[in-house]
């Protein structure tokens, strides 16, 4: 038998080209093959009559080849192969494209399956292109439940599904982890039925159990994940911070905090007395102050004699973080100091010189800090801004830095609480629920494409009333095929055609790091009227002066993601607005759109948009520090959830500190969630 842990390469038929095509979809060994699930499934196994074939509906049927099928060349790549079936209630034209296996296998007389959809109107029906098979051969595509998999190009379903079949036939399944008791309990399938039912299932219901079962399987590995990383915590030690006066903090701010930030530092300053390291969540609305509840830690650790660590998703959000906290700590005393990696290599090796010393108290950067380049030669506080940019191995990795440092990390990006309990179950969380002094509501409103002429003459409205204003767009290039509208191009209409007499500027994610930081240095420094962009602003670009936000199709980014860009204004004294533009007409579209104009609660926001778009498009997978999830979907299965983690929860008590093989192989999978696909780090 081959091991889970074999490359795919030694299926037939895999060879470098298709393995190349199989890595596009994260599939490099057996196991991650067997762990590509179906997306989908049609029913193929019911057979109906010719006459009872409706237009655009695919379905099976079984029928005669009444003639011997007929190829035309009819130009350069395109041959045409016909031929007419039948069955005991009608005949039906079948023609297929460049098919030299339907010319030379439909045989004259002989009986076979067919499957696809016709076309047509009461004159006359044609199917194209249907997959077909003999009635003695192996139901393939026809006569079974035939799952329809995650692909890419080159890589069509029958060639996954023929690589999934053999994968199942000469390795066992991934060993079982769920307890008998378990399985008992909520009706769970054994893994090795579960493995091949969710590729093979015998009916419909059989799927779904199957499904179950694995959704089930994703959510016990993840708790009992978070429940270890709680139990390891619990059981270290750290000296308990000496003193945690913040007088002097607070004298030093140029603004009366609100109550909740208060409240939130108070916790913290209970958390480092307590002799155990702190593992903390700050989670807040857009512009509910968490960089100064961050600040505050980050200031008890200094004042305790360790370092500090912030880290930030971009450099543009890590560099504002670095002006305000050094305008804000230096006076105190605290030595702040800049780290990413865009810096030239012989500034950062300073830096990271003196951070070894100890002659910095503060360093705040991006990925940068968890390079193997950078030593702290005593990290007492790990802060990450933006937490569910980063992965669980990141957080560990800069934690991993310091001799158990405390941890607290800040979302600005509201969490519905389904998401919340797997995002953040090994946290203690802080929630900041009232906006600083100053802060507004940002009036929003909806428009088609026919309000363009007033969206202009808004625009320029504040312009000349002192004030600037963002346009995002969703796409950097022109893409004529989606339609929508690119940062560059539309930059260039609105300074060539519509504010030839005003400034503006563009930025967006494919610009190099000093050019995206040399822009928004110019705009926050009121040197552009218009700045054109994409998401690239969403998190942390603070320009008080901004009192408009215009969204280009709206429609093409999520509710949280709406909101964020819309936090980017109202941030100062003058009154702002929110713009959002879109082409779509799709009933759905528009009305969650106009949901989103009448609320600024970011917590309502997100709850629709979890239920709207799912939890990858919620974060957006690549970045997002959620566990890759492959079946599970938290917009649904919030009850199996639930299950999951009571039964984890008893299973830890039972075998959290065993050496028993069903602990090992847990943990080995528990470390396959928390780490696969967290990214490279440089």
């Amino acid at each position: 038998m081959a091991k889970l842990s074999d490359p795919i390469t030694i299926l037939k038929g895999v060879g470098p080209a298709k393995a190349k095509l199989f890595a596009n979809l994260d599939i490099f060994t057996l196991r991650d093959l067997i762990c590509h699930f179906p997306r989908g499934y049609e029913d193929r196994t019911q057979l109906v009559t010719i006459d009872k074939l409706e237009v655009d509906k695919p379905a099976c049927f079984k029928a005669v080849v009444m003639n011997h099928p007929r190829t035309n060349h009819i130009r350069k790549g395109l041959d045409l192969t016909k031929v007419q079936v039948a069955d005991h209630t009608a005949r039906l034209s079948l023609t297929f494209f460049n098919s030299r296996f339907a010319a030379e296998n439909l045989e004259y007389g002989r009986e076979y399956i067919f499957y696809g959809a016709v076309s047509g109107d009461f004159i006359g029906y044609d199917m194209t292109n249907p997959v077909f098979e003999t009635l003695d051969s192996a139901p393939v595509t026809t006569r079974r439940i035939l799952p329809v998999y995650p692909l890419t190009a080159g890589l069509n379903n029958a060639a996954v599904l023929r690589a999934v079949r053999q994968a199942l036939a000469v390795c066992d399944p991934p060993q079982e982890i769920i307890p008998e008791a378990v399985r008992r309990e909520h009706g769970i399938l054994p893994a090795e039925r579960a493995y091949y039912a969710i590729h093979e299932p015998a009916s419909m219901e059989e799927a779904e159990l199957a499904k179950r079962r694995l959704v089930f399987e994703e959510f016990f590995v993840f708790s009992a994940g978070l429940s270890l990383l709680r139990a390891s915590r619990a059981g270290k030690a750290t000296a308990p911070y000496a003193d945690t006066d913040l007088t002097a903090f607070y004298e030093a701010l140029p603004f009366r905090l609100t109550g909740a930030q208060r409240k939130a530092i108070d916790e913290i300053r209970a958390d480092v007395v307590r002799g155990v390291p702190m593992n903390r969540m700050v989670q807040g609305d857009v512009g509910s102050g968490k960089t100064m509840v961050a600040a505050a830690a980050a200031y008890l650790a200094v004042e305790d004699h360790h370092q500090a660590a912030l880290m930030a998703p971009t450099e543009i959000l890590a560099e504002q973080h670095f002006q305000s906290l050094q305008r804000l700590l230096e006076p105190l005393g605290v030595r702040v100091e800049l780290l990413t990696g865009s810096m030239k290599d012989k500034d950062k090796r300073i830096v990271r010189e003196r951070i070894a010393l100890g002659e910095v108290d503060l360093v705040i950067g991006t990925h940068a800090l968890i390079t193997d380049a950078t030593v702290f030669q005593d990290l007492g506080m790990v802060i990450a801004d933006e937490q569910h940019r980063f992965g669980v191995a990141q957080r560990s990795k800069l934690s991993a830095k310091g001799r158990d440092p405390h941890v607290l990390v800040m979302s600005a990006t509201p969490i519905p609480r389904s998401l919340a309990l797997i995002m953040y179950g090994d946290l203690d969380v802080s929630i900041l629920d009232e906006l600083p002094p100053g802060r507004q509501a940002v009036d929003t409103f909806l428009v088609g494409e026919s309000y363009r002429a007033r969206i202009n003459a808004f625009i320029r409205k504040q312009v000349a009333e002192g004030h600037q204003c963002f346009v995002v767009c969703p796409a950097v290039e022109e893409n004529e095929e989606l339609g929508i509208k690119s940062a560059e191009v539309w930059a260039d209409t609105l300074q060539q055609t519509v504010f030839p007499d005003l400034r503006v500027l563009l930025l967006h994610g494919q610009m190099k790091g000093a050019q995206k930081e040399e822009v928004m240095a110019s705009f926050a420094a009121g040197e552009g009227d218009i700045l054109v962009a994409t998401t690239v602003i969403e998190v942390g670009v603070d320009v008080p002066n901004a009192t408009l936000m215009v969204i280009e199709d709206a429609d093409r980014f999520g509710l949280s993601q709406l909101h964020q860009l819309r936090g980017r204004v109202g941030r100062g004294s003058a009154k702002s607005y929110c713009i959002l533009t879109t082409h779509n007409r799709n009933g759905e579209t528009i009305a969650r759109l106009k949901a989103f104009c009448k609320t600024t609660d970011g917590f309502k926001i997100a709850e629709e948009d979890l239920k709207m778009r799912g939890p990858g498009d919620f974060f957006g997978r690549r970045q997002s520090g959620l566990p890759a999830f492959r079946v599970a979907d938290l917009s649904f299965d919030l009850q199996t959830l639930k299950d999951a983690q009571e039964a984890s929860a008893r299973w830890i008590d039972t075998f959290g500190t065993s050496d028993a093989p069903e602990a090992a192989a847990l943990r080995e999978r528990i470390s396959e969630l928390f780490y696969r696909a967290e990214g490279t780090m440089n």
